[in-house]
């Protein structure tokens, strides 16, 4: 089925002007979409309001994470920075060296972690058993020494577990999963996967660790008894992934169709295949689930957005294709806006309300 021919929302978009390339998107407090350039800035538009842009680094924006409330961006100049709905950004923790900042990550509680080479550090006022509330509380997170550890090799990816402060790190060969707050237990490293570790996620339920691999491929284990999930079949490598809301699915990019692994049940995708939904022209570059739907917002390296609903493979079109690739997709909160950016600096917010 070509563009033409599916149903479409593109008549509901908002065009924004970034103004430089987009590296991702987030929303925070539901109703602020957030772009972030791949230079210095984020650009921050509440719904119905004007955009606003807010500089918050003085070179490259490396990495990206957020838990709806803050965006906490990292960057070449070796900062680690916070910015809130209001437009109001401070400085959680600077690198001693001043080293790249390459990966971010936020636990539930609120505490971040981020890396820097080898080195991994974790900030949270949990780490230091302050028994502090509200705005003291942010303090004494950012007052209090981070932990620290140091990968086998340079850090590929950092993710926390979705309950409690368990953090997941890929690298070279594998993954460790670590505890920070429990000084008496030594990182633990999984059974070792030969190849590099890029991008890390736990499912929803806590089970399975998931990694991108350097090669055309997706690398899962079993946490409960290390077992190995093969996951293969890609064109490319796949550079964006996300489990649906129930964590039934994992949606990723990396081929010319939407692939979708299936977590259901105890062994996950182990001796499943994967469903492949929406056929493109080009290759699936970003992917992004709906907050309480099994459907998946899927872009394209032609620039070209569709609503995927896994049910039934049904589509509709929230973007056409042209220009260069989508590299940022995020649903708000409630699932009735949806915004985008693209790789030329393309940009906007599809209201679906």
């Amino acid at each position: 089925m070509t563009a033409d021919q599916i149903p479409s929302v593109t008549d509901r978009m908002k065009p924004v002007a970034v103004g430089a390339p987009v590296i991702a998107v987030r929303f925070l407090s539901d109703a602020t979409a957030v772009f972030v350039a791949g230079e210095e800035a984020l650009m921050l538009v509440p719904h119905g309001g004007e955009a606003s842009r807010v500089d918050v680094h003085g070179g490259g924006i490396l990495a990206v994470a957020s838990d709806g409330t803050r965006v906490v961006t990292g960057g070449d100049d070796g900062r680690i920075v916070e910015t809130s709905a209001a437009s109001a950004s401070t400085t959680a923790a600077t690198d001693p060296k001043r080293r790249w900042i390459d990966h971010v990550a936020i636990a539930p509680d609120g505490t971040i972690a981020w890396s820097a080479g080898k080195e991994v550090f974790v900030q949270g006022a949990k780490l230091q058993g302050a028994k502090v509330q509200g705005a003291r509380k942010d303090a004494a997170r950012k007052d209090a020494a981070p932990r620290t550890t140091a990968a086998p090799s340079t850090v590929g990816g950092l993710a926390f577990a979705p309950k409690g402060l368990r953090l997941a790190i890929s690298h070279y060969n594998g993954v460790t999963l670590w505890y920070p707050n429990a000084t008496e237990v030594p990182p633990a490293r999984l059974q070792e996967w030969k190849g590099s570790h890029l991008d890390v996620g736990f499912s929803p339920d806590g089970r399975h660790v998931v990694t991108a691999m350097q090669e055309p491929a997706l690398h899962g284990w079993r946490i409960a008894d290390g077992k190995h999930m093969r996951m293969t079949g890609y064109s490319t490598k796949v550079r964006s992934m996300a489990f649906t809301a129930g964590g039934s699915f994992l949606a990723t990019s990396g081929a010319p169709q939407l692939v979708v692994w299936p977590f259901h049940g105890e062994d996950g995708p182990l001796g499943r295949e994967p469903t492949l939904l929406a056929p493109g022209d080009t290759k699936v570059s970003t992917v992004a689930c709906h907050p309480s739907l099994d459907v998946v917002a899927t872009g394209y390296d032609d620039g070209l957005i569709v609503l995927v609903r896994l049910g039934d493979g049904g589509e509709i079109l929230a973007r056409r294709p042209g220009g260069s690739p989508v590299t940022g997709l995020a649903w708000n909160s409630s699932g009735a806006l949806l915004a985008f950016g693209t790789e030329d600096g393309d940009a906007g917010i599809v209201d679906l309300s």
